[in-house]
């Protein structure tokens, strides 16, 4: 790669990414299939928490919410993408998770909608939900295509009493549920490609094209309000970004932008906070830990996504810097976190950090067991009765991550989907030294 391919922007560079390798520090343990999946019917994949706007995760009434990218479990997991729904859950102990039903019920951007955050504000009219996600493919086209947009929809707001309002939520909400999330909402695109910092699907010449994954902000330092998102830097062909031309293709970047006033419908793009030109294609689902002034910069990223000549791995990936828009650094000298094991390449996937008093939580989800193929192209060689036997389609093992300074550590599992709280964000007869879990932290 050429010297500051992509000007002052923080780069992921291929000699940080030739260190790559597994190690004890970084493969997470074989998954086995749970007794019961969180539903079902459904096939359940990227999944975020409902946050407030500090960022810490928000308690309505006793409930913690999450959402997740939802198909029907008859599908092949292969086909999911196309279909896919935003569906809420919701639990009082972090570990056993009810299907509220779908976030939206009837107009949205997009031919289906793809991952993105969600805001609680308790100050709106019966606290309001700000929803960003990802509006994917052209509304109206009758083929199906891969536009990517940044949306936002307000006006959703939680219920806890056990029934609905009128005029409310979607139709396959129960009524005795005890929460519910409620429409109408109002829909609006926030962002597209400028076609400048930001590559346009019809300047792209990589594998993937990416303008996704829109996630919420606030910057405890500063208290400025920013969106993070993936997307592709433009790299005009040509220009000897990298060393091999066929790596110019390999353009993945965490891209930001920025309210002026605060205001959380109101955005406006800056530069990249990072980029992988001549690295990687796909920086999925960009996210922030921020403990003590230091920023920890979270992604997820495939095996096939890395440019010629340097072996990644399905894992979670991550970048540390002393501000929000600082110099980020690859955690650990190469940026791997967190990875599957070498027999079991595909079994999670999609993970999302978030902080846990001395150490850090990994969610994700359960994607393809017992397969160990080089790649995911193989899993549609299988008998169909096999592509759906080895997909997980649910939440996979949380894992506990230790965090110093720069390195990272695999310490162990919690169960399938099991998503705790920090101690101190818990009413306290939940975890003083008599009740569920002895003191340890968790319940």
């Amino acid at each position: 790669m050429s010297e500051d391919a992509a000007g002052d922007t923080p780069a992921w560079t291929r000699e940080h990414a030739a260190g790559l390798r597994r190690d004890d520090s970084n493969v997470a343990p074989i998954i086995y299939p749970p007794e019961e999946r969180i539903d079902e019917d459904l096939h359940i994949w990227d999944t975020w928490f409902l946050r407030n706007r500090d960022g810490s995760i928000a308690e309505i009434d006793g409930y913690r919410v999450i959402f997740s990218l939802t198909s029907p479990s008859n599908l092949l997991p292969g086909k999911r993408h196309d279909v896919a729904t935003i569906r809420y859950f919701y639990s009082q102990d972090g570990e056993h998770w009810t299907t509220g039903g779908t976030v939206f019920d009837g107009d949205t951007l997009g031919q289906r909608q793809w991952a993105g955050s969600a805001m609680y504000d308790p100050e709106g009219d019966e606290g309001e939900i700000y929803f960003y996600y990802t509006a994917a493919g052209e509304d109206g086209a009758d083929e199906l295509t891969y536009t990517q947009r940044l949306a936002l929809a307000t006006g959703g707001t939680v219920s806890t009493d056990g029934g609905l309002s009128e005029g409310g939520a979607s139709s396959d909400v129960p009524s005795d549920s005890g929460f519910s999330i409620e429409g109408p909402w109002d829909h609006q695109i926030l962002l597209t490609p400028d076609g400048d910092w930001y590559e346009r699907e019809d300047q792209s010449r990589g594998m993937i094209y990416t303008f996704r994954d829109p996630w919420f902000f606030e910057d405890p330092e500063s208290g400025e309000t920013y969106l993070l998102f993936e997307a592709n830097t433009l790299v005009p062909e040509g220009t000897g970004a990298c060393d091999d031309p066929v790596w110019e293709e390999f353009n993945g970047s965490i891209g930001i932008a920025h309210s002026p006033t605060g205001d959380p419908t109101e955005f406006e793009l800056r530069p990249p906070l990072l980029d992988a030109v001549c690295v990687n294609q796909e920086l999925e689902r960009p996210h922030l830990v921020v403990r003590d002034g230091t920023y920890y910069l979270f992604i997820s990223s495939h095996v096939h996504t890395f440019a010629p000549e340097l072996e990644g791995y399905d894992a979670l990936y991550g970048f540390v810097a002393d501000d929000l828009q600082g110099e980020y650094e690859p955690l650990n000298g190469h940026g791997m976190v967190l990875t599957n094991p070498a027999n079991a390449p595909f079994q999670a996937y999609s993970w999302l950090v978030y902080d846990h008093g001395d150490e850090l939580l990994a969610s994700s989800f359960f994607n393809y067991f017992d397969y160990n193929r080089p790649n995911l192209d193989d899993v549609s060689l299988l008998p169909e009765d096999e592509q759906m036997r080895r997909f997980g389609g649910t939440l996979a093992p949380t894992v506990r991550l230790g965090l110093d300074g720069k390195q990272t550590n695999v310490i162990d599992t919690l169960d399938h989907g099991h998503l705790p709280l920090q101690r101190e964000a818990l009413p306290k007869s939940w975890w003083d030294a008599e009740s569920k879990d002895g003191g340890d932290g968790y319940y």
